[in-house]
């Protein structure tokens, strides 16, 4: 019976051909299952992926004191979000993150200077998010450790160049990442029903806006491009709007930072909780403590949608820049 697989399972198995780490090879084969339609014709390939990936989470990791490879494309999470600058080459995606963060990426006028990630920390007021400068989005080689990169993070920042063609660079870049299955969220319902998408929140980034005179073609752009991509014209060079762009991630990511207040003491403004919006007073139990979570009886809370020291329960939903004293 003929196997009947998708052009998809098709450019996923080529990726698959020539990762090099098992951790990437593990995630294309999840991709390649996800991909393959279920019915009797495919059960031999089905097993046969089955087993490969059993084999490869069976591998051994190495041997202690032996130095093992690791990708570089494999960066560790930290701060409040994972977020990763993309797009097509010499839009100013590193000059980007070395605005933002205390990261020293490689900035040149020619094109193709990052060829591996390079994370660093953007601070917003009292918390820390990790900004990661990708290599360019290139037709000519695609990398298969980069899209799983993307695939992992938070929010993607796409970064065009508004004194170039920023429009092309738009459209080449979305059509790209959509080739492999990677799409912003407001267009997952095109979708519905089909496996193996990655669906996630973007941000587009005009960036080399760098007079208020350059608004002009950033409005004209997002005119072309709709309410559905609202576009951000900001400079790396001369700062314009960096501030607006850390306030944007921070909402975009959908946390909420929430204060933990002792006893007749005073809460510690500069170490919040980071939590995911939504978030209840059980969870943020959870987070300052497991052991606390499962004695909590009640809180009281202090924000903008309770009045000063409410008591509440444990499914009472918080805000961001609630302060809240744990009762058990």
């Amino acid at each position: 019976m003929p196997t009947n697989l998708p052009p998809d399972y098709f450019k996923i198995e080529e990726a698959f051909r020539k990762a090099t780490s098992n951790e990437e090879k593990i995630a294309l084969l999840q991709e390649m299952m996800s991909v393959v339609p279920k019915h009797k014709g495919t059960d031999r390939l089905r097993a046969d992926l089955r087993r490969k990936l059993a084999a490869l989470k069976r591998a051994p990791k190495g041997r202690k004191g032996v130095a093992q490879h690791r990708s570089p494309f494999h960066i560790d999470r930290e701060g409040a979000g994972q977020v990763a600058l993309v797009g097509p080459p010499n839009t100013g995606k590193s000059a980007l993150l070395r605005a933002l963060t205390n990261a020293t990426p490689e900035v040149a006028p020619y094109p193709f200077t990052t060829w591996t990630p390079t994370p660093g920390m953007m601070r917003f007021e009292n918390v820390q998010i990790q900004l990661i400068d990708t290599p360019p989005l290139n037709e000519d080689h695609v990398e298969p450790e980069l899209l799983n990169l993307i695939r992992r993070v938070d929010l993607v920042l796409l970064v065009v160049d508004l004194q170039g063609y920023p429009l092309q660079e738009f459209e080449d870049a979305v059509g790209f990442l959509e080739q492999y299955r990677i799409t912003p969220s407001h267009r997952s319902g095109e979708y519905e029903g089909e496996r193996g998408w990655s669906v996630k929140p973007f941000l587009l980034l005009a960036n080399k806006s760098d007079h208020s005179e350059d608004d002009e073609d950033a409005e004209v752009l997002q005119d072309l491009l709709g309410e559905e991509w609202p576009v951000l014209p900001v400079s790396a060079e001369t700062g314009r709007n960096l501030d607006q762009m850390k306030r944007a991630v921070f909402d975009l990511l959908e946390i909420i930072r929430v204060y933990s207040k002792p006893p007749g003491q005073e809460p510690d403004r500069n170490a919040p909780f980071v939590m995911a919006k939504g978030g209840t007073v059980e969870d943020f139990a959870a987070k300052v403590h497991k052991e606390l979570a499962e004695a909590l009886k009640t809180a009281r809370v202090w924000g903008e949608h309770v009045y000063d020291g409410q008591m509440v329960g444990r499914d009472h939903v918080l805000y961001d820049g609630d302060v809240v004293e744990l009762r058990t």
